[in-house]
């Protein structure tokens, strides 16, 4: 062995040709047919990709493999887009699939994504553009091939789940060039004659080139632009179309549309059989209410002739009273009117006698008056003279004066003053500012 040659283990030559192989293969397409396909519970896919002359082991991650909308079969035949890596472990190169389209379709594909894209930004694949699915429709209407097994389907499933209902046939041919364009007449002729309140646009499954006429932008603005709520079940559970984004619906299969459609018909009858027995519960409530009120009455009904023998009674009574009223004395009834004029006599206000003595009270009064203001300004005048001799301006007039000390106190005792204290003398006429020299009490 050369001095400078370099030995390599097992691990690190892998690693070494891995990332020569993902250095030089970053991505690429490649194109074969799916065998033993596996999917993990974890959700990824495990698969070999082959033709005529080779294969290679493939991987797709269940972040991708969600992406794509169906699973692959044994036996078809896809482009794959995909890194190339080398599984160190046992130094095999495989495939990490990203995405991958039906091989020859690629084309069909991309025009696919473009117009989902395309739709989905004008807002035509919204939830709130929906429209609700009724669910106990007059009629429903079929938009499909009359050949095609999913008419049968349909139509046997409404048969056993809904007799009730009528279904009405919109025939249009669902593969081929003109497809599309007679799928939007059978759409638009259904809109017209306005007699159903569902459409079922359904097909069988097939090949994305099968369904391509579920993929039309035409199509997909017609069903946008339709009154009448569309469920569209086109092919298997993993097919995907424009038709289906855009319906107000999307059901699996056309099996599984019919049985969107509307309610079964035991589901039916379950709510008229409960609506009866509502009806028939709150009538019983109401017959016994009447019932109720029909012996309140009968108990205050009286017969015509009970009602004739106490009205007999009562002019009976009404008789005796007259005749009783008759025998009164006229001579009784003048006594009783000569009483009451008395009565009337007696209790005369007199009003000529209560004026005079009205005018009376009013003369007394004007003359008290100035009486009254006369003995008020001789009081006032008395208090006035009292008030001025008792002002403290007539005694500083005689001589006196107001101490106060530096802080507006009058001063009374002479011992709560202090030598150097400055004091204030209000006069008769002004003040002075004085200082205590000395002090002394009265003994």
């Amino acid at each position: 062995m050369l001095k400078n040659e370099i030995v390599l283990s097992v691990a690190q030559l892998n690693r070494q040709v891995g990332q020569l192989l993902e250095g030089h293969f970053s991505q690429v397409w490649v194109k074969g047919e799916v065998s033993n396909f596996t999917q993990a519970a974890s959700g990824h896919w495990y698969f070999t990709i082959k033709d005529e002359r080779a294969s290679v082991r493939a991987v797709m991650f269940r972040g991708r493999a969600q992406a794509v909308g169906f699973v692959p079969k044994a036996g078809e035949r896809f482009e794959f887009r995909a890194s190339v890596t080398l599984y160190e472990a046992r130094g095999d190169y495989q495939l990490q699939v990203e995405t991958l389209r039906r091989a020859g379709l690629g084309d069909l594909h991309e025009a696919f994504l473009l117009l989902k894209e395309k739709l989905a930004s004008e807002g035509l694949f919204d939830p709130e553009r929906k429209r609700p699915i009724p669910s106990l429709p007059k009629a429903v209407g079929v938009v499909t091939s009359l050949a095609a097994a999913a008419l049968r389907d349909v139509l046997s499933a409404l048969q056993r789940r809904a007799p009730q209902v009528p279904v009405i046939i919109y025939p249009a041919p669902v593969q081929g060039a003109e497809a599309a364009a007679q799928l939007i007449q059978a759409l638009d002729n259904a809109v017209l004659r306005n007699e159903v309140d569902t459409i079922l646009l359904v097909r069988g499954g097939g090949s994305l080139e099968d369904l391509w006429s579920f993929n039309d932008e035409g199509l997909a603005r017609a069903i946008a632009a339709s009154p009448i709520p569309v469920i569209c079940g086109v092919g298997h559970e993993t097919d995907f179309t424009i038709a289906d984004f855009v319906a107000d619906l999307r059901a699996p299969t056309p099996t599984a549309a019919a049985e969107l459609c509307c309610l079964p018909r035991q589901a039916c009858l379950d709510r008229v059989a409960a609506a009866a027995g509502t009806l028939a519960a709150q009538q019983l409530r109401l017959i016994e209410r009447a019932s109720l009120r029909l012996d309140r009455a009968i108990a205050m009904l009286i017969s015509p002739q009970q009602r004739l023998a106490q009205q007999g009674e009562r002019l009976q009574a009404l008789k005796a009273r007259l005749a009783r009223a008759a025998g009164v004395p006229q001579e009784r009834r003048r006594e009783s009117l000569a009483m009451v004029r008395g009565r009337l006599a007696r209790i005369d206000p007199q009003v000529g006698r209560l004026r005079r003595d009205l005018e009376l009270v009013l003369q007394r009064l004007s003359g008290a008056a100035p009486r009254q203001l006369a003995q008020q300004r001789a009081r006032l005048s008395a208090a006035a003279l009292t008030l001025q001799a008792l002002s403290p301006r007539k005694i500083l007039e005689r001589g006196y004066a107001i101490v106060r000390d530096e802080h507006g106190g009058v001063v009374k005792n002479a011992l709560d003053l202090s030598k150097g204290d400055r004091l204030n003398l209000e006069l008769a006429q002004g003040s002075a500012d004085v200082q205590v020299q000395r002090t002394s009490g009265l003994l």
